[in-house]
């Protein structure tokens, strides 16, 4: 008999997922947890500045999709580099290198990560924001290596790759 919980299907209004400042610079609005997806999936949104930069990374074990919903990325996947703007799509497998800058104002994105067993890392490396607020924070790669060390989910194997 299998005994794992299965997940309700669910609605979200646009605005109603908990926000959190990541420490990679941003600002994750979570639309869908593990536990909510029966740990099929992690989907939120992020919304940067101008300027943000991630150290090239992997996911060991999950598939990543970036959908940009607003402004422009320059994203490196794989030593391969590319702009894009709304619309544009970035599918980095699990254990593919990759990093982005952000490159315009008001630049967000979703991201889809299948399965859904890295947000222990996410939650380790981000705080609660309370509605409304729209702050910048500090931004602190040695916090995101840490909770990447402590709850798996990625691991940073270089600066960032852009001048």
């Amino acid at each position: 008999m299998d005994t794992t919980k299965q997940a309700k299907s669910f609605i979200r209004q646009a605005g109603t997922g908990d926000r959190r400042w990541f420490y990679g610079g941003g600002i994750h609005t979570w639309l869908a947890k593990a536990e909510e997806t029966g740990g099929a999936s992690l989907i939120y949104s992020d919304t940067m500045e101008r300027g943000k930069v991630t150290p090239m990374h992997i996911h060991p074990e999950t598939d990543e999709a970036l959908y940009i919903l607003s402004g422009e990325v320059l994203m490196n996947l794989d030593g391969v580099e590319e702009r894009l703007g709304a619309g544009g799509l970035v599918m980095a497998l699990r254990g593919q290198p990759h990093a982005f800058k952000v490159l315009a104002d008001d630049t967000s994105l979703l991201c889809i990560q299948t399965p859904g067993n890295a947000q222990a890392f996410y939650m380790g490396a981000s705080v609660p924001l309370d509605a409304g607020d729209n702050a910048s924070g500090t931004v602190d790669f040695d916090r995101i290596r840490e909770s990447g060390k402590l709850n798996g989910g990625i691991v940073i194997i270089g600066p960032p790759p852009f001048d």
